[in-house]
């Protein structure tokens, strides 16, 4: 699951703006405009968010959900580790 505010976050770490996420992720400007509205939790057509979180991916943006292991609380958002 991805929050809006998870999703502003992640634009904000990678420097795009919401045209290049939509182009990115193959997802309409008025979607990313619509998804990144929401309060709380996205809700929509799950090929959507499944192309939205696999674009985020790519970008190198791990989505950390609420109790996932992490130093703080809560959903946020950081960059993947680097493989190496």
């Amino acid at each position: 699951m991805i929050s809006g505010a998870q999703l502003r976050a992640s634009r904000a770490l990678l420097g795009i703006d919401q045209r290049k996420l939509a182009a990115l992720s193959a997802l309409s400007l008025p979607t990313i405009q619509r998804m990144e509205a929401s309060d709380g939790v996205i809700r929509g057509n799950v090929d959507s968010l499944m192309k939205l979180v696999a674009a985020l991916d790519a970008a190198g943006i791990e989505l950390i959900g609420e109790n996932a292991s992490s130093s703080g609380r809560g959903r946020g958002v950081r960059f993947k580790a680097a493989a190496s």
